[in-house]
């Protein structure tokens, strides 16, 4: 059985930093998930994932990603470019991520393959809300995650009314 985490990452006070922990927020509310793959809302958190990211299958991040596109903009970072991504920091709290997978591969327990999706943000000011041009982007970043999690096997239902 493959292992498989999504992890929404970001700060809730600051506007459309929180993007990557609607989306999962939105995942777990409306999806029920196959064995195998968990959803995790990382919040700021770093090191203390070792353990829930050590020797997975497929690592899904969700976050706010600043690549110098129009705000709005949707971005998906797979193979040589999630290194890239690490090294410019295009996230608020990179860092601190960059140091729990360098970590991980350093223990010999990196996941064997990581796919970072987002969105470009419009604002990191100090709000409990997404903007609107955001908050209008979770449902398609919610579809990312669910297509690429097909793609790999791990088929997502969506959960019936009377069960949401």
């Amino acid at each position: 059985m493959t292992k498989t985490v999504v992890l929404g990452v970001g700060n809730l006070i600051m506007a459309d930093e929180g993007v990557g922990v609607r989306v999962v927020e939105a995942l777990e509310r409306d999806y029920t998930l196959p064995q195998g793959v968990v959803v995790i809302d990382a919040g700021t958190s770093s090191m203390e994932l070792l353990a829930d990211l050590s020797h997975l299958d497929f690592l899904l991040v969700v976050d706010a990603i600043n690549a110098d596109k129009p705000p709005g903009t949707l971005v998906k970072l797979a193979g040589d470019a999630v290194p890239v991504f690490f090294r410019r920091n295009l996230s608020p709290h990179g860092i601190g991520l960059s140091d729990v997978l360098a970590a991980l591969e350093f223990m010999d327990a990196a996941p064997r393959e990581v796919v970072i999706i987002g969105v470009q943000p419009v604002s990191l000011e100090l709000s409990t809300e997404l903007t609107p041009e955001i908050a209008a982007r979770v449902p398609e970043l919610v579809a990312m995650v669910v297509a690429e999690l097909a793609e790999r096997g791990a088929v997502l239902t969506v959960k019936s009314p009377d069960h949401a």
